[in-house]
């Protein structure tokens, strides 16, 4: 049996984007953008940490630490960009730019999953991927310039439908991990 901790990642990218789906609605234009900061360094932080746990230490089967941990360091760098960006009143446009070679890798590992038919749900998992991917895509424009208002809205709403996909799947993983786990204990307590 192995133990992960895939579920936290997948809530966190979940909360993270409905924060960004937020921001982009009512915060991006806003001159306290700020107040926005502390909330991208908590979601910044728990995905680059484990993220880089996961890719050093491998403890899924096979390609699931590259798919879920290498993806979670670039998500997690970004979201760290935003807290500074924001916390700082800096334009996001560097951070739009960043994000367009790790969307672009989102939705290669999306395709992919669903091409290799991996995780237990392929074809939801992988457009989670892509949408995910196309919301850093977007980024790149969005970001660019404050008058792209439509651009953001419709980048808010790609996140908004990522994050539904990811909270369902991190929330159905704890559900199954309640009941997986509930043998299992470490080595000091066997």
């Amino acid at each position: 049996m192995i133990i992960d901790y895939v579920a936290l990642l997948l809530i966190n990218m979940a909360a993270g984007f409905l924060l960004l789906a937020a921001f982009l609605f009512k915060g991006f234009d806003s001159e306290d953008r700020a107040k926005w900061a502390p909330a991208f360094l908590a979601v910044g932080l728990v995905a680059f940490i484990n993220g880089l746990h996961m890719i050093w230490n491998w403890p899924l089967p096979g390609p699931y630490n590259s798919a879920f941990g290498e993806m979670s360091v670039l998500l997690g760098a970004l979201f760290l960009g935003a807290a500074w960006a924001t916390g700082k009143n800096l334009s996001m446009g560097p951070l739009g730019l960043y994000a367009l070679l790790p969307g672009l890798a989102a939705i290669d590992v999306g395709l992919r999953i669903i091409n290799l038919h991996l995780t237990k749900a392929p074809g939801l998992s992988g457009i989670g991927f892509i949408l995910s991917g196309l919301g850093g895509v977007l980024a790149a424009w969005a970001f660019s310039s404050r008058s792209n208002r439509g651009l953001r809205i419709l980048m808010g709403l790609v996140l908004l439908a990522a994050a539904f996909i990811w909270a369902f799947t991190g929330l159905m993983a704890y559900w199954g991990h309640l009941e997986s786990f509930g043998k299992w204990a470490p080595a000091t307590m066997k």
